[in-house]
């Protein structure tokens, strides 16, 4: 089950976090991987190490801070390369402060990537998926985005978009027989949460039904699931990956 032969996916913000993990998960599962970030460094490790693995994975140097530069960023893709049927918008920024100190450059940066970003590279790749009649386009949003969350006032505004972005979306395209979606993680375990003191740890654990913070892996696996066969009769679903700290 959820394997992906024959597929090809593009994975943004793949150098680090939810993206590394995804796009590891999904090469192991037999798709061909196009592991998109600024850091091109990291993403070749990344490829490295999928190929060493016995997977196929190629590194795009992508920064979604500059929507304009997708097209042609994307036209640089070799042809074995270029029909992407898996797209996982995952890139993400944070300008985070309270709002009435909030300047217009922290909004812009943070809605250009999250979320004209994310615009910019569907729009590329999905005319690929109508012609072919298969494709899934997998939306990496967050808790926050329908919680809100204080200090986060653009961040939360860019995953909020999301969210209507994938069901405006999968309602115009459901007939081509693509699918969109939305994996909306929660509290996740990164370098920032690991360096939290005990009792901060605790306290963010203490509004999680399942009292842990998530993994990568637990977001990658739900990121498989509707970039999979599996999943083609989900679509404009968001899939909640809080642990239950949102019902």
């Amino acid at each position: 089950m959820f394997r992906l032969d024959g597929k090809t996916a593009l994975v943004t913000g793949a150098s680090q976090g939810i993206g590394r993990a995804a796009a590891a998960l999904l090469a192991r599962q037999g798709a061909r991987v196009v592991v998109a970030a600024r850091s091109l460094d990291k993403l070749e490790e990344l490829a490295g190490e999928i190929a060493a693995a016995g997977g196929q994975a190629h590194a795009l140097a992508l920064d979604l801070s500059k929507p304009a530069d997708v097209p042609g960023r994307i036209a640089t893709l070799p042809a074995e390369w270029a029909e992407v049927d898996v797209l996982v918008n995952n890139a993400g920024v944070t300008a985070d402060g309270l709002f009435a100190r909030m300047s217009l450059e922290q909004w812009e940066r943070v809605l250009t990537t999250n979320l004209t970003g994310a615009f910019a590279v569907s729009r590329e790749l999905i005319r690929g998926m109508m012609r072919k009649r298969w494709g899934r386009i997998v939306n990496v949003s967050s808790v926050v985005g329908m919680m809100g969350n204080p200090g986060q006032a653009n961040y939360a505004a860019s995953k909020a978009g999301l969210i209507g972005f994938t069901k405006a979306l999968a309602r115009e395209i459901g007939s081509r027989n693509v699918t969109v979606n939305v994996v909306a993680p929660g509290y996740i375990v990164t370098a920032m949460t690991e360096a939290l003191p005990e009792k901060g740890r605790q306290e963010l654990e203490s509004v999680i039904a399942l009292r842990r913070l998530g993994t990568v892996d637990d977001v990658a696996a739900a990121v498989l699931y509707l970039a999979s066969e599996e999943a083609s009769y989900v679509t404009g679903h968001v899939l909640n990956v809080s642990g239950g700290m949102y019902m």
